[in-house]
């Protein structure tokens, strides 16, 4: 038994070690271990946890929620110590993470400020959320109920996800919706826009913002409308008829400058 305990000991030491050491790999302000130690509550929170969850195994409840609460006090962060943390797993700022009893987060997960792994039902057994490996979880964001958050998904910043997550999605909105990925519509987008002469700022990374959305939705009229008059143009020319083949001009900003009051009065 001495020899069992002495090597689970180590084992949570190796662990304790590498949610130190992987908040260099994430967080390029961190400049030295002594820094990372003193200075970083998301590092005090999972170590406390650490602890907190071994009393928790042995049965020592209420040591352990006792530990629980001081981490609480100290970091701002809230870990039941019957949640199951992976190795290392780095809570980025931290202030006003939640973490349920039942929570399962894997390995090398990452998890940033005001984030919350929460129950919607209040019977007993599974209730929270299960993240796989590698997961990361933007700020503000809920993860709600026994789902599952799949290996390498990103959850958005103040994302609601309520459904299980595939793998390596991105889940956006409330409630959370995975991101399409749409390479290919964001390439003609891109090559519709300078051939207009502008930075369409539809073209940009897919977003839930109204104005990118309207100008993703012109483009893609204007491609349609590009089709059907090239298809038109080709049916004129296979029954003899003679169309000038001259490239569109570019729209440049100033078509769209509004005359000067000068000019409204002389064409008045």
């Amino acid at each position: 038994m001495m020899g069992l305990s002495i090597k689970y000991q180590d084992s949570m030491f190796n662990r304790i070690k590498e949610d130190v050491n992987c908040v260099f790999d994430r967080d390029p302000a961190a400049r030295n271990i002594f820094e990372v130690l003193l200075t970083y509550p998301g590092v005090h929170a999972v170590v406390m946890h650490r602890l907190a969850h071994a009393m928790w195994n042995k049965k020592l409840k209420l040591l352990a929620r006792l530990t629980s609460n001081v981490s609480r006090f100290i970091t701002g962060i809230e870990i039941h110590p019957g949640a199951v943390l992976g190795r290392r797993f780095f809570i980025d700022h931290g202030m006003g993470v939640v973490i349920g009893e039942t929570a399962e987060v894997g390995d090398d997960c990452t998890l940033y400020h005001g984030v919350t792994l929460g129950g919607t039902s209040w019977k007993a057994g599974k209730r929270h959320p299960t993240l796989e490996n590698n997961v990361v979880v933007g700020a503000g964001a809920k993860i709600l109920g026994p789902i599952t958050v799949s290996a390498n998904a990103r959850i958005g910043s103040n994302a609601v996800v309520i459904k299980d997550v595939a793998v390596e999605a991105t889940v956006v909105g409330i409630p959370g919706r995975e991101v399409v990925q749409r390479a290919h519509v964001e390439k003609r987008r891109n090559a519709i826009a300078q051939k207009m002469g502008f930075d369409a700022y539809g073209a940009s990374d897919d977003m839930d913002d109204p104005v990118a959305n309207t100008m993703n939705r012109v483009l893609d009229h204007i491609h349609l409308m590009e089709n059907r008059i090239d298809s038109l143009c080709d049916q004129v020319r296979e029954l003899g008829g003679e169309l000038d083949d001259a490239p569109l001009p570019n729209l440049d900003a100033g078509c769209f400058e509004k005359p000067s009051t000068k000019e409204s009065k002389n064409k008045g």
